[in-house]
């Protein structure tokens, strides 16, 4: 590939903010992809669950002074793959086919997760670890952001 061709592709990975592009020009293949300038670790996020009263007890029985505690949630255990981008997540690579991983799948270093689409781009998230989908995150169709996390693997 000529190297004129490859300067232009890899300003245009910088200056569209994508992370990562794929080309095949016969048999020669080029990926380039770029590490944000910003290293900050990715925000923890936690789950939190839906307040609801307690059969046996009247709704305004919900703790509503400091008095009353509610105990910690914890952390969602295990390696978190994170977005590389802001982008559309995606499960599947069309609408009428089946997931790419469910919970409880194993996955392996470089398996694809999801798709991100990104400016009109679809870009294929790959597991950056060995091990079993412990939850999922994000729902089908939903926007994620920078370092967002997507998924547990554990």
């Amino acid at each position: 590939m000529d190297l004129r061709k490859l300067k232009k592709l890899i300003d245009l990975v910088e200056e569209s903010g994508i992370a990562e592009i794929e080309l095949t020009e016969g048999e020669e293949k080029v990926r380039i992809s770029r590490q944000p300038n910003n290293t900050q670790q990715p925000m923890q996020y936690m789950q939190m669950p839906q307040m609801q009263a307690p059969m046996n007890q009247p709704a305004s029985h919900i703790p509503t002074s400091a008095t009353e505690t509610i105990a910690p949630i914890p952390l969602q255990q295990g390696h978190q793959v994170t977005s590389p981008m802001v982008g559309t997540f995606y499960r599947a690579s069309s609408p009428d086919a089946g997931s790419f991983v469910e919970v409880g799948s194993s996955v392996k270093k470089g398996d694809t997760l999801c798709i991100i689409e990104a400016m009109k781009i679809l870009n294929e998230i790959e597991s950056d670890a060995d091990g079993v989908i412990k939850n999922i995150l994000i729902e089908n169709g939903q926007p994620v952001e920078f370092g967002e996390p997507l998924f547990i693997i554990e």
